[in-house]
């Protein structure tokens, strides 16, 4: 990767997280620019809008693209998958992905889209539902626990509306749990989730519709709603799929002292996110510098520590020396979050990219307009 030096690259992320931003700016990119190479970040409100920006530069013939590299994963990845947009072949050239265990489902397969060497992983992440420990004395351990929480305490939980990121995950978690109730099993080979399945699904989430706060009829737009809601105790749960993020807003007084994540039986969602560079990167080389950097078992444990990011690690302990092992296993999880290895025990797989849509538009008409059909 000699032809990296001097170059600057443009990482395009989800810019509405402090502490994932504070990390690029003040640990990655000091990193990489040993290298020298120069990293900036693009903060953007929605991936969509650096896939939209690849594919309109492709369309026009654009060979010097303004992306680089993008933290991405799921329905975008695919999208960029169906439209030819990612360089692929090259991460097996990354010194570092020798400690990747190549054969975990969670690193070759996004959303059900195959990664085949067109991104790299760069952090696991597992979807938790945190509640104040104040408000609920016998937490719930499956969703059908938490459908009779609500029920008997009107008012006291929501989602955030799809298609809302963390609201259409909630969807997806649901799915599982009217899944096993309808008795049927997940093909993720599928073009479509079963009907049965999803059958279930709706009626269920519409039997607690009117339980929810402000009975069903309107939902937080989007998860910094719903923690508003929470922090304000007007509801007593919240969602996220960055659990590690709970620690810091207990720690600044967000959240109240006694958020604590519910430890589900039947367990969570489980994915990972990538780093992809899109065909037309004008710092192809550089992009691929800062991919292996951010990969290092450094970087993998800065990200790791709850005060930097808390973003769990895609490298596997077996396959790193010893030494290294022994500084991931020093990290401690904090009074709030568990530790990964509970948060992460009987994890569902992201269901399909394709789903997604599916399911958004099922709520959609069957639940948001009340549609028994």
């Amino acid at each position: 990767m000699a032809d990296a030096e001097g170059q600057e690259v443009s990482l395009w992320m989800w810019g509405g997280d402090d502490l994932g931003n504070s990390y690029i700016d003040d640990i990655l990119a000091p990193a990489v620019a040993e290298h020298g190479v120069t990293l900036n970040r693009i903060p953007i409100p929605d991936t969509a809008e650096a896939i939209n920006r690849v594919l309109a530069e492709q369309q026009a013939g654009v060979s010097d693209g303004a992306v680089d590299l993008v933290w991405i994963n799921g329905e975008n990845f695919q999208t960029g998958v169906q439209a030819d947009a990612w360089a692929c072949d090259w991460p097996t050239l990354l010194p570092h992905m020798q400690y990747v265990d190549g054969d975990d489902p969670l690193m070759t397969s996004d959303f059900g889209t195959p990664v085949d060497g067109c991104e790299v992983p760069w952090h696991q992440a597992q979807y938790v539902i945190a509640y104040d420990a104040a408000d609920v004395e016998d937490p719930p351990a499956s969703v059908t626990e938490l459908y009779s929480w609500a029920e008997d305490n009107p008012g006291r939980f929501t989602y955030p509306a799809p298609p809302d990121f963390t609201g259409s995950a909630f969807l997806r978690l649901a799915y599982y749990e009217a899944a096993r109730a309808a008795g049927e099993e997940t093909d993720m080979e599928a073009a479509a989730p079963p009907p049965e399945a999803t059958a279930a699904l709706w009626e269920q989430l519409r039997s607690i519709d009117e339980h929810l706060w402000r009975g069903g009829d309107t939902y937080p737009q989007d998860v910094s709603a719903l923690n508003e809601l929470f922090a304000d105790d007007q509801v007593s749960f919240t969602l996220t799929y960055g659990p590690a993020t709970l620690e810091a807003l207990v720690s600044n007084g967000t959240f109240p002292d006694t958020t604590r994540v519910l430890e589900m039986e039947d367990g969570t969602l489980g994915n990972a996110s990538f780093l992809a560079i899109p065909r037309n990167a004008s710092h192809h080389a550089g992009a691929m510098v800062v991919a292996n950097e951010a990969l290092s078992p450094e970087q993998q444990l800065a990200k790791a520590e709850p005060d930097v990011w808390g973003q769990y690690s895609v490298l596997d302990t077996e396959l790193l020396p010893d030494d290294v092992a022994a500084e991931f296993a020093a990290i401690t999880a904090g009074e709030v979050v568990p530790p990964f290895s509970v948060l992460s025990r009987n994890a569902s797989p992201e269901l399909p990219a394709s789903w997604v849509p599916e399911f958004e538009r099922g709520w959609r008409e069957h639940v948001l307009d009340g549609s028994g059909g």
